[in-house]
């Protein structure tokens, strides 16, 4: 699947992944290949990747608001 993590600067990743890590508002949660649609907001944490490669990225946010659709993951974060 693809992600892309945007701040209101620039864009800090885009690439596929395996797997993705987010902290949401009410506790972490993971997005997987083929996950449902979903809008959700964020929290203060990191953001784990799994990329294509199976190397394990991290990146710091302090909030923002995730995007699902068609195993399109796009981030807007702060």
């Amino acid at each position: 699947m693809f992600i892309e993590i945007i701040t209101p600067d620039t864009k800090i990743y885009s690439g596929e992944v395996s797997l993705a890590q987010l902290p949401g508002t009410d506790g972490s949660f993971e997005i997987l290949n083929n996950h449902a649609p979903i809008i959700s907001t964020l929290g203060k944490g990191k953001i784990k990747i799994i990329d294509a490669e199976k190397t394990t990225k991290f990146f710091e946010i302090k909030s923002g608001v995730v995007e699902v659709l068609k195993n399109k993951i796009i981030v807007l974060a702060e």
